[in-house]
């Protein structure tokens, strides 16, 4: 993280606690949705599960970018953030800014694209 001033450490750090409690809160306020319907014709009906499954498809995706926050931020406190995984180069601040749980440089990251 040497590549890394104390400001942009703290600026990303801040970004992804601020972004890890959006994420905490909407998924509080959908949990609370409710997950049933009673009444209505089958439209209606097909249109709430419709909306449920929607919902349970975004929390889940919440989850992983939830995960990978959490990572990142680990990685921050063990010093090792900004440090590509694969060939340990330095991922510029811009990178990072713009993705702040990428844990890999653009090379690399192109590379594993390439490969799925």
């Amino acid at each position: 993280m040497k590549h890394l001033t104390p400001e942009q450490i703290v600026e990303i750090k801040n970004f992804l606690l601020s972004w890890k409690r959006q994420i905490l809160q909407d998924a509080q306020q959908a949990v609370g949705e409710q997950l049933s319907y009673e009444g209505g014709d089958e439209i209606d009906r097909a249109d709430t599960e419709a909306e449920r499954l929607v919902t349970l498809r975004n929390l889940d995706r919440d989850r992983k970018v939830l995960k990978k926050i959490e990572y990142s931020l680990m990685k921050i406190e063990s010093g090792t953030y900004g440090i590509c995984e694969v060939c340990g180069s330095e991922i510029p601040f811009e990178r990072l800014k713009a993705r702040p749980v990428a844990n890999l440089c653009i090379k690399c990251k192109e590379i594993e694209e390439e490969n799925e």
